[in-house]
């Protein structure tokens, strides 16, 4: 019979916010809080333990010109790895990236398929680009491609406008939620402004991405019927310097975008302040680098979202809110080990000590 896979994390594992062990071992890749029989000489780890972080609007396989190499997915996949990051919800890529799933030390991927966006309203090679009519047969295809999410554009720039607008009638995004939800998965969108938001909310969506948007209007109906956000402010951090690109042009679209980024914090803190669930997410593989959940959770932070909700977001909170386990009992053994205790402060997130998955040191 082979040898058993052993490790010993010793020190403060941090099971939730105030649930504090003292050690976990982890057995051929599973949690347990049992001393196993019969080991000796076991390696150990020492420091203050988390559950693998979550970055939940993420791209593998994606760059600003579309799909990449394996090779090149594979080192988006490590950057996240070394960062923390042991599970990713892809928000929308059109690579095929399932052969990670087979590769024990990279991050677990939650797949939401492709972009479903409206024709030449995204940016080029990203998405499936289509007219409403198509939107509920493009909705139910990638329902069945992704891993219980779909995603959609819900706004862009419009060069009739030349404004962010809204890209579907609300009747084609009631139909394709509802065709969604009947098929098991939910649904989320890309929102920059405020236009869609109200039609995408009261069409029963399930989450909305950036949602610089929202306003004191849209707030207590996100509220009231529990749709999440991923800000991503790392890269609403960009809108300044994309507005500079487009003023020539779009100059009504620039201007917008700037006035977005400027109440940027106050959105996500009234966001927070209403309970709205909010969870990290960078934005990365589109034209933003790869690990950088601790600069995110560090944005949340600036916002005014209390340290240890912020934590929440990319930990505990958020691996509950999508489906998956954190430091539990018979768990798979993800965790992130620093030399600090990152809820007294959550710069600590930046420098990860040891990177465990599956029960395997992977980095560190």
């Amino acid at each position: 019979m082979s040898e058993r896979m052993v490790l010993r994390v010793k020190g403060r594992v941090l099971a939730g916010p105030d649930d504090v062990r003292d050690e976990l071992w982890a057995v051929d890749g599973r949690i347990t809080y049992e001393r196993p029989l019969g080991v000796r000489d076991v390696p150990v780890v020492h420091g203050w333990a988390l559950p693998g972080l979550v970055d939940a609007h993420c791209h593998v396989g994606l760059d600003r010109h579309g799909p990449v190499d394996e090779a090149t997915s594979e080192k988006q996949a490590l950057t996240d790895r070394d960062a923390g990051t042991l599970l990713i919800r892809d928000a929308g890529s059109p690579s095929d990236t399932r052969w990670i799933d087979d590769r024990a030390d990279l991050p677990k991927i939650i797949r939401a398929g492709r972009h479903i966006a409206r024709t030449r309203r995204y940016i080029r090679n990203y998405a499936h680009e289509i007219e409403p009519g198509d939107l509920v047969a493009y909705v139910a295809r990638e329902a069945r491609r992704g891993d219980g999410w779909v995603k959609l554009v819900g706004d862009w720039l419009d060069r009739e406008t030349g404004d962010l607008g809204a890209c579907w009638p609300r009747g084609e995004v009631e139909a394709a939620i509802a065709e969604a939800h009947r098929l098991g998965v939910r649904v989320t969108a890309h929102c920059f402004a405020e236009e869609s938001l109200r039609d995408l909310v009261e069409a029963g969506i399930d989450c909305v991405e950036h949602a610089t948007g929202l306003t004191e209007d849209t707030i207590p109906l996100f509220a009231e019927r529990g749709v999440a956000i991923v800000p991503t402010l790392v890269n609403i951090g960009t809108f300044p310097h994309l507005a500079d690109g487009g003023e020539a042009k779009f100059p009504r679209w620039s201007a917008h975008m700037r006035a977005l980024h400027a109440r940027r914090y106050d959105t996500v803190r009234a966001a927070y302040d209403a309970g709205i669930p909010v969870f990290v997410g960078t934005d990365a593989g589109g034209s933003l680098a790869h690990g950088l959940v601790a600069d995110e959770v560090a944005e949340l932070v600036k916002a005014g979202i209390p340290p240890i909700e912020a934590l929440s977001a990319t930990a505990w909170g958020a691996r509950r809110w999508l489906g998956r386990p954190g430091l539990e009992e018979g768990a798979p053994a993800d965790l992130v080990v620093y030399d600090e205790d990152p809820r007294a402060d959550v710069r600590v997130l930046a420098a990860p000590s040891r990177i465990i998955l599956n029960g395997r040191i992977v980095a560190g």
